[in-house]
């Protein structure tokens, strides 16, 4: 998938990132801008968790919204 693709679907599925994980910003969601690793350790900073703990919630949450796609 080329990078507009992945842009193009990170909008759509922001407000559902953000809804699982409330204490990200607007700003940090423009910066991760789709990009899973950057995801992760935002989630790990602002929620204060373990990276392992944050793998699993994202697999969960991949698992929920199977329309999304990385790469």
């Amino acid at each position: 998938m080329n990078e507009d693709r992945i842009k193009g679907n990170w909008l759509q599925f922001k407000g559902k990132v953000k809804e699982q994980w409330g204490k990200l910003t607007d700003d940090d969601l423009d910066v991760i801008a789709g990009k899973r690793d950057q995801l992760i350790g935002k989630i790990q900073e602002r929620q204060g968790i373990a990276k392992d703990v944050v793998e699993k919630e994202l697999a969960d949450w991949e698992s929920r919204n199977k329309d999304f796609r990385w790469d």
